[in-house]
């Protein structure tokens, strides 16, 4: 049965920066097992936005347009971690962050983790 649970959020001023961390466990995070794996966040009220999307064949990753140059997704080398590192963060990226199996916003996901940024 395939896992994910994402951890690392907290609160930090505009500007700062926030490592999460999405750990797999079930599966292989090899592209057969696990196709990929994404990175969502939810504000209040509203639907979830995707941020990343990690392929399990070579781990490359791509990025929603609004945290380029900012986000970095990357995967580690036992494939069993999905880092999402954040810089310059902004009020606007406050939310629950959560990452899912095959980038769906609404399959297989574990617990979010609350990401609260301050101007």
């Amino acid at each position: 049965e395939v896992q994910l649970q994402a951890s690392g959020g907290g609160s930090v001023q505009a500007g700062g920066s926030l490592r999460l961390s999405c750990a797999l466990s079930g599966a292989a995070f090899d592209g057969y097992d696990v196709y990929a794996i994404g990175w969502f966040r939810q504000a209040p009220g509203k639907e979830p936005e995707g941020i990343s999307c990690t392929s399990g064949v070579d781990g490359s990753s791509t990025l929603v347009d609004s945290v380029k140059g900012r986000f970095t997704a990357t995967s580690d080398g036992a494939k069993t971690k999905v880092w999402l590192l954040m810089n310059r963060l902004k009020p606007e990226d406050t939310g629950v962050y959560y990452c899912s199996e095959n980038c769906n916003p609404y399959g297989t996901r574990g617990q979010g983790t609350l990401v609260t940024v301050s101007s």
